[in-house]
C-alpha cells in the first residue's frame, strides 16, 4: 500500500510543485474532471496554447472566478497550477475561508533531478529549464522556512517520491 492521503469532501485542494512534478497526473488521477480548475487548460482555452504565458493574468483571473464561484456552492475544487510561492496560495487561502471551507495543500517535493527529467521529456508544454529550477527552488523555500505550515492550510501533504505519487490514495471525508 502507498501514500493514504483523506481529504475533507467538500474542500478546496491546493497542489503545489514545480512543472513536471506530476500535479496534472495526480488530479487526473483521483478527482472527476469538473473538480479541477488547470492554470494550463485554461491558457489553452485563450490562446490554444497551454504553455502560452501572454494571457496567463486573463487565465488565472478565470481560474479564481471560476474557484470563487465553486466554493460559494460548497462543491470540491482541485486548483491545478504550481502555486509554489505563498502569494500565489494567500489568494485561494482567502477565498476558501470567506466561504468557510477548509483548505488542504498537497505538496509534490520530488527530487529536483527527475522534475527537470520529467518536464523535459515532456510531449508537451515543456517549461524551460530555468523556470522549473525556480520553481523548485520557491518550493523548497516554502518548506524550509515553514510559509506553508504557517499559511492556514487545515492539513499538508508531502508527496516526496515517484513511487507515493503513482501508488498514491486520496480518501474523501464528509466534512
Amino acid at each position: 500500500m502507498g501514500l493514504v492521503i483523506e481529504i475533507p469532501d467538500p474542500c478546496l485542494v491546493v497542489l503545489v510543485g514545480a512543472a513536471g512534478a506530476g500535479k496534472s497526473t495526480l488530479a487526473g488521477r483521483h478527482f472527476g474532471p469538473e473538480e479541477i480548475l488547470s492554470s494550463d487548460a485554461y491558457r489553452g482555452i485563450l490562446t490554444g496554447d497551454e504553455a502560452d504565458q501572454r494571457l496567463n493574468r486573463v487565465a488565472f483571473s478565470i481560474l479564481h472566478r471560476e474557484l470563487e464561484r465553486r466554493l460559494a456552492a460548497g462543491r470540491m475544487t482541485v486548483v491545478d497550477a504550481t502555486s509554489v510561492t505563498s502569494g500565489a496560495r494567500r489568494q485561494f487561502l482567502r477565498r476558501a475561508s470567506r466561504h468557510r471551507v477548509p483548505a488542504v495543500a498537497i505538496v509534490l517535493d520530488l527530487d529536483p533531478a527527475i522534475v527537470l527529467a520529467r518536464n523535459a521529456s515532456r510531449a508537451d508544454r515543456v517549461v524551460p529549464t530555468f523556470a522549473v529550477r525556480r520553481q523548485l527552488g520557491d518550493v523548497a523555500r516554502s518548506l524550509g522556512r515553514g510559509e506553508l505550515d504557517a499559511e492556514g492550510f487545515s492539513a499538508i501533504h508531502h508527496v516526496r517520491t515517484p513511487e507515493d505519487l503513482d501508488r498514491l490514495e486520496i480518501r474523501r471525508v464528509r466534512a
